[in-house]
């Protein structure tokens, strides 16, 4: 195996020590082109350096950020955005000392970390938070490897840059060999504060939406579908709360325009771990000419698979594998979601090479299956590929719920069908009758222990798993795109037992009002019910998204295993989960981390908006 210069090739930034500066800008992934000099206070510089051993200091402090000439407010970790790579070993003891020095409580979550419930990071579930000019000692045994990143857990002070990168390597040896290793933190920056963002959200979901309909514009859409999409308040174009030109996308705290590069020489093994630290932004990532093998997900090993496309939703990591050949220069192209803008680095042969860079691809549009209405087939669970029917059948109480493909044809590399329209959905099934009998907010179709209440503005009429989906928009693509049916884990799963009960959460919420919430009920630390599971249990949950938006939902503390069609062994290990619009996923849990922790959308603004939860643990001595 060559590994030889891993640690050399990691991102460097500004301010970094003596050391790294001796490298060039090009060999440590950061611009090669001069920072700008603000007034009115200090300017935190984009990139990062590199921090490791059994003790590590880091304090938190403000300033501000300028990105491509804008100018933003800025919480940096260590002086820089995003905040410095933490390089750990599985198996050692690490001490963190965080001093705060805003005027505001913060806080960091070692995001995906193994740990004390104490640890983990959350104002008013697992600790109270860091007061100002205040130092907190995080102290945990590290007891696991793969690539990871930390962020603050108070208030909204993700967004304005309180994010960093962490490598823990394994104990042993690399399970793929490679020469070179990078971090690309695709991220996104705004000039506004996010307080603001906040409030316009809630009084307008549609304020930061660029690329709204209207009967003028050039969008394929058929006056019915435009009226059918009027009549239900939901814009075919909502892809994401934010865009450009409000936001700016980051590949390590730098703007498309800015450099960012990393070395390469033909025929060497890159790795790439790319890490989606953004506040609320999915990226569909390529490199044109070349194609990525993908080999972890959430920091855990996966079977390799070569795809040419994927998609990152937010909080979620994937480490991949590439081969540069001939060429000077390839392109790393994160696309947001919705297509109003990229995050840009450029793998370079030598200082100053350039790749074409591909245009913009035309905004993606939903569809009728978005709302849950997927009629064209026939009820059946589509996503499942259900290996494990016996085993639900065997749980009391519990009906196998879900369907079977007797082939996956996603994972197989063809191309699945085009989503129906909305027109040509309507009139489909239902008797054949139009939209008008299509009732989007037809509560009597949720369970009961679901709150109803002007929280809840839609309901999907007929959700089904879409683990083989590979995003929105991305179902057309010519190419190989990366879906969840497609990964299986590396090293066999230690827990693969039968669940014993299946839990069913609803993910609701009402878009223009901007609420959102966990079963139709908003998270409040005061009045919190917490989700309880019982020592070692082994629990089936699964998620069913009532709205028209993905949700990347994290579970702090503990892997689940997504129920994708492999075999309980090889079921893929992940923290975050994207749930699919109108759509269900379903995960495996065995309980085994005792304490509270938190349960969230990992969209920032939708999390702040309600949708989050308290898991509890009961520990094996009967107490969390």
């Amino acid at each position: 195996m060559t590994n030889l210069v891993s640690r050399r090739t990691l991102l460097g930034g500004l301010g970094v020590g003596a050391s790294m500066l001796a490298i060039p800008a090009w060999a440590q992934g950061h611009s090669v082109h001069g920072s700008s000099h603000g007034r009115g206070g200090p300017l935190i510089p984009a990139g990062f350096g590199e921090l490791s051993g059994d003790v590590i200091d880091l304090t938190v402090g403000s300033g501000h950020r300028i990105v491509e000439g804008r100018r933003g407010p800025g919480i940096a970790v260590n002086g820089s955005v995003p905040g410095p790579l933490i390089r750990l070993r599985e198996g050692q003891n690490v001490r963190l000392n965080v001093t705060n020095h805003l005027d505001a409580d913060t806080s960091i979550h070692w995001h995906g970390l193994l740990l004390p419930f104490h640890m983990d990071g959350v104002p008013g579930i697992s600790f109270p938070g860091i007061k100002p000019h205040e130092t907190f000692v995080y102290e945990f045994p590290v007891r696991q490897a793969g690539t990871y990143w930390y962020h603050s857990h108070s208030g909204l002070q993700e967004q304005s840059g309180h994010y960093g990168p962490m490598i823990i390597d394994p104990a042993g040896a690399e399970p793929v060999a490679y020469d070179r290793d990078y971090i690309l933190l695709l991220s996104d920056f705004t000039t506004l504060d996010p307080h603001f963002i906040m409030s316009r959200l809630r009084t307008g979901e549609g304020y930061f939406n660029r690329q709204q309909t209207s009967w003028t514009d050039d969008y394929p859409l058929s006056g019915e579908e435009r009226r059918m999409w009027a009549e239900m308040r939901m814009p075919a174009t909502d892809i994401m709360d934010i865009g450009a030109p409000t936001y700016t996308f980051l590949a390590n705290g730098r703007g498309p325009e800015e450099g960012l590069e990393y070395l390469f020489r033909s025929g060497e093994r890159v790795r790439l771990r790319i890490i989606n630290g953004s506040a609320q932004s999915f990226f569909n990532v390529r490199i044109p000419g070349l194609p990525m093998t993908i080999i972890a997900a959430d920091g855990q090993n996966v079977q390799p698979v070569e795809v040419d496309e994927f998609q990152i939703g937010t909080a979620e990591t994937y480490d991949v594998i590439v081969e540069p050949g001939k060429a000077e220069a390839y392109a790393i192209v994160g696309e947001s979601m919705d297509r109003s803008g990229m995050a840009l680095a450029m793998l370079a042969s030598r200082p100053g090479a350039r790749a074409a860079v591909p245009a913009l691809r035309d905004p993606p549009l939903l569809t009728m299956a978005d709302m849950g209405m997927n009629h064209g087939s026939s009820d059946m669970d589509h996503g499942a590929m259900n290996h494990t029917a016996a085993n639900e059948g065997a749980m009391t109480g519990v009906a196998a719920e879900t369907g079977s493909d007797a082939m996956d044809h996603t994972a197989m590399g063809h191309v699945p069908p085009a989503e129906p329209s909305v027109g040509a959905m309507a009139g489909m099934a239902m008797g054949g009758h139009s939209m008008d009998a299509m009732s989007m907010r037809d509560t009597s179709l949720l369970p009961p222990d679901v709150k109803v209440g002007p929280g809840v503005d839609m309901v999907s009429m007929s959700p089904v798993d879409k683990t083989g989906d590979p995003g929105i928009g991305l179902s057309e693509v010519p190419h190989r795109v990366l879906n969840y049916r497609m990964l299986a884990a590396l090293e066999p799963n230690r827990d693969t037992r039968e669940p014993s009960r299946l839990l069913e959460i609803h993910l609701t919420g009402n878009m223009e009002r901007y609420m959102w919430s966990f079963d139709g009920q908003m998270y409040s630390a005061i009045s919190d019910v917490p989700i309880r599971f019982a020592w070692n249990e082994r629990v089936r949950v699964k998620l069913v998204n009532n709205t028209m938006m993905g949700h990347p939902i994290h579970l702090h503390g503990m892997f689940f295993e997504v129920v994708n069609g492999q075999a309980p062994a090889q079921q893929p290990r992940k923290n975050v989960l994207v749930v699919q619009p109108g759509a269900s996923a379903t995960f495996d849990l065995t309980a085994n981390e005792p304490g509270d922790w938190a349960f969230h959308c990992h969209l920032l603004y939708h999390m702040h908006a309600g949708m989050m939860q308290t898991v509890t643990v009961v520990g094996p001595e009967g107490a969390a």
